[in-house]
């Protein structure tokens, strides 16, 4: 089998897809990048090389090195972060991507990965059951650099054959690694707080509501979409997917139930106006048909994992 490159390995996501990858395709066959001069993930020896997305010339001689035929890029800048640096989150989220869709339009590589958001959507979508093809008018550099993103993705496979494949992630939730700057990242560092000290301060008020994946399902979907034939994959924009939706007070209540002293109080900052602009819930019909996309995680079951796995000594360590 040809080799795998994850671009971002070092990342939420990246850290838990580097490992599945492993685990499906055998360590040797997958080579982990990151802009980190070391990598951090242990449970498998891959190749690890440290690389900026925004140098193509080394991207390429990467690939090239190592026969990669198959791209996942996760680099990026995500919402709350991209917001205190708009224009290198645009030059990173972009140029990121036609670095590695130029190398598919060129043939190097066979197949790409790259994820979209509900960022992409905006106050005027349709907030419940946000559908899969809908009104989209993003507010923040994020959003509208992944709206932009889906669109070349979509002119790369249309214009020049390029099999490119993407998903619009929801709020992702994990306990191998600390949030990485997204206004979804206190239903992560909730639990860490939980069983740290038994209180949490949210940045979102009580009742946002807002669309959320247990990670192993996120993962799950990844590398089901990237294994489904070409021609059920549809849509080369991205696809919706879905697991649950929830406020942070229903959160705070499902916490409750394993941790009764648990305390939850509210200072809504920045990222709650974020977060207004995002759906509530989301319609993801087309990724269930085209290719057999079914969450396994309800939210009682992902926070009895979160609270068994998640350790309070990570959370420190990373401040």
């Amino acid at each position: 089998m040809h080799k795998i490159l994850i671009i971002g390995s070092e990342g939420q996501i990246g850290t838990e897809l580097t490992i599945g990858l492993a685990k499906k395709y055998g360590h040797e066959k997958i080579i982990a990048s990151d802009i980190k001069s070391e990598t951090a993930i242990e449970a498998f020896p891959v190749k690890y090389y440290q690389l900026d997305i925004l140098d193509g010339k080394k991207l390429k001689e990467i690939v090239l090195e190592e026969q990669v035929k198959e791209v996942y890029l996760l680099a990026a800048l995500l919402s709350a972060t991209a917001e205190k640096n708009p224009s290198f989150a645009w030059e990173l989220n972009m140029q990121g991507l036609f670095n590695v869709l130029n190398l598919a339009k060129e043939g190097i590589i066979n197949k790409v990965f790259w994820p979209s958001s509900i960022a992409v959507f905006g106050p005027s979508t349709p907030k419940d059951a946000t559908p899969q093809q809908t009104i989209m008018e993003p507010t923040t550099v994020y959003g509208i650099s992944k709206q932009a993103g889906e669109q070349w993705c979509n002119y790369y496979h249309k214009n020049y054959g390029v099999d490119v494949r993407s998903i619009r992630y929801p709020g992702l939730i994990s306990y191998t690694s600390l949030p990485g700057g997204g206004t979804t990242d206190y239903a992560v560092d909730i639990f860490y707080h939980a069983k740290a000290n038994g209180e949490y301060t949210s940045f979102l008020e009580k009742d946002t509501a807002l669309p959320m994946m247990f990670m192993e399902d996120a993962i799950r979907a990844t590398i089901d979409l990237m294994s489904a034939p070409a021609d059920t994959v549809i849509h080369r924009n991205s696809y919706n997917i879905a697991g649950f939706s929830f406020t942070p007070d229903k959160l705070a209540q499902a916490i409750k139930k394993k941790l009764p002293e648990f305390k939850i109080d509210y200072a809504p900052d920045f990222r709650q106006k974020i977060a207004d602009t995002w759906p509530n819930s989301i319609d993801d019909s087309d990724a269930r048909k085209h290719w057999g996309w079914n969450p396994k995680f309800d939210l009682e079951a992902m926070v009895e994992v979160m609270l068994e796995n998640v350790n309070p000594n990570l959370l420190f360590q990373g401040q």
